[in-house]
């Protein structure tokens, strides 16, 4: 029988070829924008930096592919936002009512009242913290309904244990809370001080003291976060609950189309992702 011949190799059955050597530096270097936009565009969740160093040589500056992927995106309706510790495409926030106006009613995130606005916010401001804590925070009861709304949106969940007696369990923020408000880490929530001077922030809630309490030092978990956004030692509050986390996310141009998501008489509003260019 005559021996039959070797099959041809195909691209499938190469090695991957992060490093490109073998073409010229133009050829190399949009090659590999190319391969980073084309990850992040087939993604529905941001993508680490971690996996988009998998698609590149091993000398190649990630950060300047992006940077050169976003200036040619700059006349285009979406960008690539670094959100939740990866990247993601978005389309650009003055676009949000462009979306809204072709999302069908009651699609889309579901929206959140004031006081749920103001307890995401004293969690993201505060974590890990348990309810008890919010509670003392808020001056009101904080039933298992309300953090379940929060952890139903994905928004909220279950921290470390407490060391406290009773190791009662904590609540955290998630990546999706990150994502949903356009931010990289938790080290980019606006500055209490900021917000004060600005005239956005006149509560006590959120920079640690209680409700009723003419001052308090702050929860632990606020240790967390990084010093430049540790308040100082509590003034006397002045509670304001009308949309804190409104406030909060108005500061920030990444955030403010967000906001559409959280209007309580907005439940159909059109968030501003976008699963595609």
């Amino acid at each position: 029988m005559a021996q039959q011949p070797p099959a041809k190799k195909t691209a499938d059955d190469l090695p991957f070829d992060r490093n490109l050597v073998g073409l010229p530096p133009e050829l190399r270097w949009r090659e590999w924008m190319n391969r980073v936009e084309a990850v992040i565009f087939a993604s529905p969740t941001p993508v680490p930096r971690a996996v988009l160093a998998r698609v590149v040589g091993d000398d190649c500056p990630l950060d300047a592919v992006i940077a050169d992927i976003r200036e040619e995106l700059r006349t285009r309706p979406y960008d690539l936002m670094a959100v939740a510790g990866g990247w993601h495409h978005r389309t650009r926030p003055h676009l949000a009512p462009v979306l809204q106006a072709v999302r069908p009613a009651g699609a889309g995130l579901p929206a959140l009242g004031p006081a749920d606005q103001l307890l995401l916010a004293t969690i993201a401001y505060h974590q890990p913290v348990t309810r008890r804590d919010l509670e003392r925070l808020l001056g009101r009861t904080v039933d298992a309904d309300a953090v379940g709304r929060l952890r139903a949106a994905g928004l909220v969940g279950p921290g470390p244990r407490s060391p406290r007696p009773g190791a009662p369990l904590t609540f955290v923020t998630t990546d999706a809370f990150l994502d949903r408000f356009g931010l990289e880490s938790l080290a980019d929530l606006p500055d209490l001080d900021d917000l004060r001077a600005m005239g956005l922030a006149d509560t006590g809630v959120l920079d640690g003291t209680p409700a009723g309490a003419p001052d308090s030092p702050e929860p632990a978990g606020r240790a967390s976060l990084p010093p430049a956004h540790r308040s100082p030692r509590p003034r006397p509050p002045a509670i304001d609950l009308a949309g804190p986390l409104a406030e909060v996310a108005a500061t920030s141009d990444r955030v403010t189309a967000r906001l559409q998501d959280l209007k309580p008489d907005d439940a159909g509003a059109a968030s501003t992702d976008t699963a595609s260019p």
